[in-house]
């Protein structure tokens, strides 16, 4: 159990946006298009994991003077430095072996990945902003990753969408930790203050919601020829919820979140219907 949570399996939720261009390709049902999304996801879940492992043995320290994560495996000494190193290099070594399955986009992008993640496990994390920028990067990956996966160009609206969402989330989740726990357990946080964070969040969390309506309508400005726009609503509802859980002195990850909130875990199962319905109802009738 301790490795399973050393692997962070929660955390595979934000890989999930790896799916998302084979969803709005209309190509869902392809079952040979989404094998290879699923491989993707798959390898880009064991990479994360690797990370995540590298990020504890080195936050260790840290960690124990943390409220929350002196409970983790290495933290609290349940699993040794040794264990969680050869953990790492055989969860490293199925996903080399699943990687060469992919393209080489797809294993550039998963290399890049490793390697901004890794170097903001050691040092980079602690740079004010540039700790952002990578947090964010990791999301955009995901979904450029998922394009190239299946040949499909990410359009510009969903890259800007998934941007400014990001950074609205990485903003949040600096908020939280700046709230709960002050600025002794991650060195940058001295460099943010919470009216920064507020002002910031406020302005990545108007321009997400601009950029995703152009999302869904593109160029078309009638309802009735482009119900993706009902979409919009539903979404907002969801931010909204969102803002809400995160307005406290509360663990603003974004995984934690949403996890520990019933009403949004439902809001986001009304829209992941709604879009299903709306992307695939009529080519399943």
């Amino acid at each position: 159990m301790d490795y399973i949570k050393l692997a962070r399996p929660k955390h595979y939720i934000k890989n999930l946006l790896i799916f998302l261009p084979l969803i709005f390709s209309g190509q869902l049902f392809q079952l040979n298009v989404f094998l290879k999304v699923l491989v993707t996801f798959i390898t880009f879940c064991l990479i994360a994991s690797s990370i995540y492992i590298i990020n504890d043995i080195h936050d260790r320290e840290k960690d124990r003077q943390h409220k929350t994560k002196c409970n983790r495996p290495i933290a609290s000494g349940r699993i040794s430095i040794k264990n969680a190193y050869i953990f790492m290099i055989a969860i490293v070594v199925i996903a080399i072996i699943l990687i060469l399955k992919l393209n080489f986009s797809s294993i550039l992008l998963i290399c890049c990945y490793f390697i901004l993640n890794l170097g903001y496990s050691i040092k980079l994390k602690n740079i004010p902003l540039l700790d952002l920028v990578i947090l964010v990067s990791g999301f955009v990956i995901r979904v450029i990753l998922g394009g190239t996966t299946i040949n499909v160009e990410i359009s510009n609206w969903m890259f800007l969408t998934v941007l400014s969402f990001s950074f609205y989330l990485a903003l949040g989740k600096r908020r939280g930790e700046i709230i709960k726990n002050g600025t002794k357990t991650r060195t940058v946080l001295k460099y943010y203050s919470k009216n920064y964070l507020d002002n910031s969040m406020n302005m990545f969390l108007t321009i997400s919601i601009v950029f995703y309506s152009l999302w869904v309508i593109g160029n078309n400005l009638y309802i009735s020829n482009n119900p993706l726009i009902w979409t919009i609503p539903l979404l907002i509802i969801i931010l909204l919820r969102y803002s809400m859980d995160i307005d406290g002195e509360v663990d603003a990850d974004p995984v934690e979140v949403v996890l520990h909130d019933k009403i949004i875990i439902l809001l986001i199962l009304v829209y992941a219907i709604t879009l299903f319905i709306l992307i695939y109802g009529g080519k399943i009738i």
